[in-house]
């Protein structure tokens, strides 16, 4: 029996499950013959480390040591799980555990976050987009896992991990302690009405309940009258494939492909098309992404993008969509392999290359002016991470420029679409 997880959170995060049942009897080819030649140079070795090791080893680390190797050479996503390890996945997709709320990834064979969710201790503690986490718990990281170092990095609430941090721009490593809690993460982080009936509604990631979710608050949003609206990605690092499909027909119509997989297999090759037609797929939409949007969010973000469907605004999103599947082998352990990646209705590939933004809007740090005539201070001061953009929270609450750019957007694509009908 394989497991297949079909991922789109990104790193170390396991989105989905899919019962896969199906095994394939390949035909013997020159590759395999080749195979077989380097597995007699496996054994070889093998034989002389039994043999002549200066103490007697032990079979099972020496096999789990190869195939960790092994699968370490594919890519950052695929890994051999011992069963320990194997463990630890299950646990995280079957209930809470202590953390710190970080989305990771392997870049440039550095231990890389891609975001810090909303409200979570890694956020709370400043860490960024960007960030690359050098030593955890005085431990260097080069050559981790991406599991491995989930493992080190969860652990129980209340206990506290030490994050060596080299940040770009700095000259000099940070150390930042950070207290582990129970991540809860609210899909929906904000909706409501801007101004001249702009909507805003931000996501923090794509989960179970977020077709619901989002459901919910477009409605409320069209019962205050929304006319047009900003879908604010931006920091959010995936999810669930379905949810990632639900959530992108509210915005299409009936019958569009929304994204597609290839892989080697036939089986691989898959279509996700929308199945109604959405309940804004008619009403002005601008999309922001940046570093910290990918795999779910850049699916999103595609289709939109290739149906001419919305603006989509602000920076590059960070370009991960692959499929990892999961092989449990008879000992307890498995294989986490990535089988296939994501592609957008044009058949754009999202993997390693991310979703180019229609109008680029670099993120600036919000300026006003103090009271008193006083010299300008950054209305994000009480923000380690003032890069990270702030969703307005108070109609008091000053709009990031990305945010503002998109409002603005969003009025002359409606003055022009008055003027249109003025003058058909």
């Amino acid at each position: 029996m394989r497991k297949r997880w079909g991922v789109v959170g990104v790193a170390a995060v396991v989105a989905a499950t899919v019962l896969h049942g199906s095994t394939v009897q390949a035909k013997r080819t020159p590759t395999d013959d080749e195979l077989y030649k380097q597995l007699e140079l496996f054994s070889d070795a093998l034989s002389i480390v039994q043999a002549d090791y200066v103490e007697s080893p032990e079979a099972k680390p020496l096999i789990y040591g190869a195939l960790k190797g092994m699968l370490a050479t594919l890519d950052p996503y695929s890994q051999f799980l011992d069963p320990d390890s194997y463990n630890e996945l299950k646990i995280e997709t079957e209930g809470q555990f202590g953390g710190l709320g970080i989305e990771i990834t392997i870049k440039d064979d550095l231990l890389t976050i891609i975001t810090p969710i909303d409200d979570t201790p890694a956020y709370k503690a400043g860490l960024k987009s960007g960030d690359r986490i050098v030593k955890i718990d005085g431990e260097i990281t080069r050559g981790i896992t991406l599991l491995e170092a989930v493992k080190k990095l969860r652990g129980k609430p209340g206990t506290t991990v030490a994050l060596m941090i080299l940040r770009e721009g700095d000259n000099e490593l940070k150390d930042i302690s950070v207290t582990r809690d129970i991540i809860k993460i609210q899909s929906v982080r904000e909706a409501r009405i801007l101004e001249d009936h702009i909507g805003y509604l931000r996501l923090s990631d794509f989960r179970e309940n977020t077709p619901h979710d989002l459901e919910e608050a477009l409605a409320k949003l069209k019962a205050d009258h929304m006319d047009s609206l900003v879908m604010d990605l931006r920091n959010n690092p995936g999810g669930l494939l379905d949810v990632s499909v639900s959530a992108v027909e509210l915005f299409l119509d009936r019958q569009q492909l929304i994204v597609s997989t290839k892989g080697r297999l036939r089986s691989q090759n898959l279509e996700f098309r929308s199945k109604r037609t959405g309940m804004v797929n008619d009403l002005p939409l601008v999309v922001l992404v940046n570093e910290g949007s990918a795999s779910a969010s850049e699916i999103f973000a595609g289709a939109i993008q290739d149906y001419h469907r919305g603006v989509i605004m602000g920076t590059k999103s960070h370009g991960k969509a692959s499929v990892q599947t999961i092989f449990p082998l008879k000992d307890g352990s498995a294989l986490r392999l990535t089988t296939s990646k994501y592609y957008t209705p044009a058949g754009r590939m999202i993997h390693g290359q991310g979703i180019m933004p229609d109008v680029v809007v670099p993120f600036e740090q919000v300026k006003k002016a103090k009271e008193g005539g006083q010299d300008a201070e950054n209305v994000f001061d009480h923000v380690e991470h003032p890069e990270t953009p702030a969703a307005p929270d108070s109609a008091k609450t000053p709009m990031d420029n990305q945010l503002a750019r998109a409002v603005d957007l969003l009025k002359g694509i409606k003055v022009f679409q008055e003027a249109r009908k003025a003058n058909p």
